[in-house]
């Protein structure tokens, strides 16, 4: 069946969608009912060793501006802290808290049984495919690059 190119990117975009909301739904269910979407890409970011804000609005290809403000309402959440950056005393470093690393480490959790139901729902062979040529169709010079970030939590 032909489809129209403008449809690629909407089955795209489609199926990152049902991950993502099936990710958050599962999260809410294991004590994680505030985080959405943009909060687990900066916790991601931010990482095992933090990151300042400067360092994290580089990462997320947001303004300064802009990762201040999630940052807040991630501090107010309990999943990351502000203190004093040991290389830099004129920077704040941005750290997970405890329950900050647990997002995380349920989230991988809860990414690694979404992918064992997707293999059962395309079979082995044709998530292997995908897998294969979706890095094809990412760019590694975008400004954000995905192998920038520190990855999920294992």
């Amino acid at each position: 069946m032909d489809r129209h190119g403008y449809e690629l990117p909407l089955l795209l975009a489609g199926a990152f969608r049902r991950i993502i909301d099936e990710l958050h739904r599962r999260l809410a269910e294991q004590g994680h009912p505030d985080l959405r979407p943009a909060y687990g890409f900066a916790l991601q970011a931010i990482g095992r060793d933090g990151a300042t804000v400067s360092e994290l609005g580089r990462r997320l290809g947001v303004s300064k501006q802009a990762a201040t403000k999630t940052l807040g309402k991630l501090t107010d959440l309990g999943y990351v802290t502000r203190g004093q950056d040991p290389t830099d005393a004129r920077a704040v470093l941005i750290t997970l808290t405890p329950h900050g690393r647990a997002s995380l480490t349920a989230a991988a959790r809860i990414f690694e049984d979404l992918h064992r139901e997707w293999r059962e729902s395309l079979g082995p062979t044709r998530l292997q495919a995908l897998e294969d040529d979706l890095p094809k169709l990412t760019p590694s010079n975008t400004p954000t690059p995905l192998a920038d970030l520190p990855g999920w939590f294992h």
